[in-house]
């Protein structure tokens, strides 16, 4: 994959209410449940590794200062413990699939993501699958997390790639924005082979899912007792994470 190493302002910050927060809490409250998982690999001494992709065509647009906000106050969160690398995946436009270094630098990680424009394409979410692989074989990576909103390849195609990344250990968290059914069933089958899980979301639960999102990247890094004390400063997603593993 090409490299995306252009450093840009940080995207404005966009603010969003919670009218859709009851309506994503089963799917919000079963992610939680499988996030447990994602800091059980990381051997002592050595930093998590989470590779962090994204739909960047077109149909993104709409949300995409939302999108870049929220996952960028995770990259600014998880760094500020450290022991967490993060490499950032992006595809778009015709062909395009970019993956940049593996970076701790919170601040470093959100200006790439406010880089990034959407372009018109199709999805591939088969070569994030195939990049996960290849990137654990390198050195583990302790889980793959996906944000898109639409499917447009062949879901046998896609579950092969997702059991392969399951054998390796490698569980796969799933966004889905939107309610499109073809991308449900994919986004549902490909968490379910590599042991990980899916989640749904809107504008509308924004606040929850940046709550959640930091809360997976705090665990991931510093386990029980990073996630103990984003608990105990803020954080709805951390408190309900805690009650979780406890």
């Amino acid at each position: 994959m090409a490299k995306e190493r252009s450093d840009a302002p940080p995207a404005p910050v966009s603010r969003a209410g919670d009218p859709a927060t009851a309506s994503a809490r089963p799917e919000i409250d079963a992610f939680i449940s499988r996030a447990r998982t994602l800091a059980s690999s990381v051997e002592p001494g050595k930093r998590g590794r989470l590779i962090f992709a994204l739909d960047a065509t077109m149909s993104r647009q709409p949300t995409w200062d939302v999108a870049c906000h929220l996952q960028g106050e995770m990259f600014r969160e998880a760094a500020a413990i450290g022991g967490l690398e993060i490499q950032l995946v992006y595809y778009r436009g015709f062909n395009e699939c970019r993956a940049s270094p593996w970076i701790a630098d919170g601040p470093r990680l959100a200006n790439l993501m406010a880089a990034i424009t959407c372009r018109g394409g199709h999805t591939q979410i088969g070569k994030v699958l195939a990049h996960a692989r290849r990137e654990t074989e390198k050195a583990k990576a302790q889980a793959l997390v996906f944000v898109g909103d639409a499917m447009e390849e062949a879901i046998d195609d896609l579950a092969a790639a997702a059991g392969e990344l399951g054998l390796r250990g490698v569980p796969a968290f799933l966004f889905q924005e939107g309610g499109d059914p073809i991308a449900e069933q994919a986004f549902r089958e490909i968490a379910r082979l590599t042991r990980g899980a899916y989640c749904r979301f809107d504008t509308g639960a924004a606040h929850q899912l940046a709550e959640l999102l930091r809360a997976v990247a705090v665990y991931a890094a510093g386990g029980m007792r990073a996630l103990s004390d984003l608990s105990a400063r803020r954080g709805t997603g951390a408190r309900a994470l805690l009650e979780q593993l406890r």
